[in-house]
């Protein structure tokens, strides 16, 4: 109130859309064998009924207030392991604010199973009971398992957004395939997990669909890393090579432009861009915080 009239002072209240990709895990590496791959990081999204990982149904969009000032955090990567018999590492956290998705699981090494995470790492080498491990509910899908303890020692792929990692039976399983979104204005596929390796002849498991890495094999050792800002799992490695580092999550906001001006602070790497009458922000790297006017 102006003393005579009231005026509009602009929206104190508005709504977000979201996509919020954690870090991908690394995949394992055997001893005398093969490595599982690295789960996908836990992928949760409000956009345009899009589904959430772990086939949900679109996440709930973000209530923002002019103001207030909101944290983002970006997920690394889990690191790549090399040395003997080894687990995988499991992927880092990406948030928005208390809307967290959960690093990837890591991918199993000989005899054991998979870890759990946003979508589990596939089970280890030369254990029939060398399971996948879990996903959440609501951000991906478990770990393939292993089904064959003999040759070729076959691992089990990493857990995807969109779907199980695949079993390893008479060959290393495929990391489970992640899902597209359009929230950027064209349609991406993030959240692939990763490939599990073979020791013996025969096919390694390739990476999921949206960035997974392909597991190694004994003609190439080396598991391939999951691609950066997809959250994908890295593949596993065969014997005495480094397995697939998980790719690095990504967090995209996106809201109508009349409704609010962004203002991100330091320790965030950031691109803007349009779609139509709405603003898309996309955090790549970094963590710290934003705010709205």
């Amino acid at each position: 109130y102006t003393g005579s009239a009231w005026v509009e002072t602009g929206v104190s209240s508005f709504t977000i859309d979201y996509l919020v990709i954690a870090g991908g895990g690394s995949g394992g590496v055997g001893n005398g064998t093969g490595g599982a791959g690295g789960g996908a990081g836990g992928y949760l999204n409000s956009y345009a009924s899009e589904n959430s990982g772990g086939a949900t149904s679109s996440a709930d969009t973000f209530s923002a207030f002019a103001g207030q000032t909101y944290k983002v955090a970006v997920g690394a990567g889990g690191a790549s392991v090399s040395s003997g018999t080894t687990q995988g590492n499991l992927g880092t956290n990406s948030n928005f604010d208390f809307i967290v998705s959960y690093g990837g699981g890591a991918g199993g090494k000989t005899f054991t199973p998979g870890g759990g995470g946003g979508s589990g790492g596939g089970g280890g080498a030369q254990n029939a009971n060398a399971r996948g491990g879990t996903g959440l509910p609501i951000q991906g899908f478990k770990g393939g398992d292993c089904t064959l303890a003999t040759t070729p020692y076959p691992t089990g792929g990493g857990g995807g957004a969109g779907a199980v990692g695949v079993d390893g039976s008479s060959a290393s399983g495929n990391g489970g395939v992640g899902l597209s979104s359009s929230i950027t204005g064209s349609a991406v596929t993030r959240g692939g997990g990763g490939g599990g390796a073979l020791y013996n002849a025969g096919t390694a498991g390739s990476g999921g669909t949206g960035g997974g890495g392909n597991g190694g094999s004994n003609s190439s050792h080396a598991g391939v890393a999951g691609t950066v800002n997809t959250g994908g799992g890295g593949g596993g490695a065969h014997s005495g090579a480094a397995s697939g580092a998980g790719g690095s999550g990504i967090v995209i906001l996106r809201y109508a432009t009349a409704d609010a001006t962004i203002t991100v602070g330091s320790g965030l790497t950031s691109s803007s861009s349009t779609s139509g009458s709405d603003t898309i922000i996309s955090f790549t790297a970094g963590t710290g915080t934003v705010s709205f006017a």
